[in-house]
């Protein structure tokens, strides 16, 4: 979903989650396949269909990663011995700093609880749908987020400000004053025009990389990279 601050989109996403029946700000109704959702998809946290990852992640259990995860996969009656480790794994391919089974989830970054929830939800979660409200601003590598959701056949939705995951995503919709007033399907040109930004963005997160590191970024470091890629191509 694309549109200016303001626009809509986080209301939608929330009419979305809720499966509203005009019991919301909006007045809005959420109909799948035309028809009223049954009561049980909305009220029922075990048929829940829609998962939403907010902007804000905020922990209130005093555990460890480990055995948070552990209890999740219990709780959706999920025995497998490696999941916790795998969940573990693409998170840290997610997030800027790694961390372990050890770390305590109060202790997780903003960027780094993103994306175990994200790494979790494409893992445990069995709602088909996931909603993300901007996932740019959550300090993860948002192109591998998105590949992750996908490749665990779950329809994605995401409210974003950020034009490479918008020509990313193989439709958009443009919200305006809280309703969507067009859809855009991606075509081959803007598939072509993804490619460019692919590229440039991959200079941009080297450099943050660098940055993060403590590493000086002397002045024809740029320079050298665009040159380095330019002979790549």
């Amino acid at each position: 979903m694309w549109g200016p601050t303001g626009s809509g989109k986080s209301r939608l996403l929330a009419d979305i989650e809720w499966l509203a029946q005009g019991d919301t700000p909006t007045g809005r109704k959420v109909l799948i396949n035309q028809e009223t959702p049954d009561p049980e998809l909305r009220f029922s946290i075990e048929h829940r269909i829609v998962a939403q990852l907010s902007q804000n992640m905020n922990f209130v259990m005093d555990t460890r990663v480990g055995e948070f995860l552990k209890l999740h996969a219990e709780s959706r009656m999920i025995d497998s011995p490696c999941i916790v480790s795998d969940i573990i794994a693409m998170a840290n391919e997610l997030a800027g700093e790694s961390f372990t089974a050890e770390t305590a989830v109060t202790a997780l970054s903003g960027g780094q609880s993103r994306a175990l929830m994200i790494a979790d939800t494409a893992c445990l979660s069995t709602s088909p749908i996931v909603l993300i409200d901007e996932i740019e601003n959550a300090g993860v590598d948002k192109s591998k987020a998105l590949d992750l959701l996908c490749s665990q056949e779950k329809i994605v939705l995401i409210a974003t400000h950020d034009p490479l995951l918008a020509l990313m995503c193989s439709q958009r919709l443009v919200i305006c004053n809280g309703a969507v007033q067009k859809v855009i399907a991606a075509d081959a040109g803007e598939r072509r025009q993804l490619e460019q930004l692919l590229r440039i963005d991959e200079l941009v997160q080297e450099l943050r990389r660098r940055i993060r590191a403590g590493e000086r970024i002397e002045e024809n470091a740029l320079e050298q990279m665009l040159r380095s890629e330019a002979g790549m191509t």
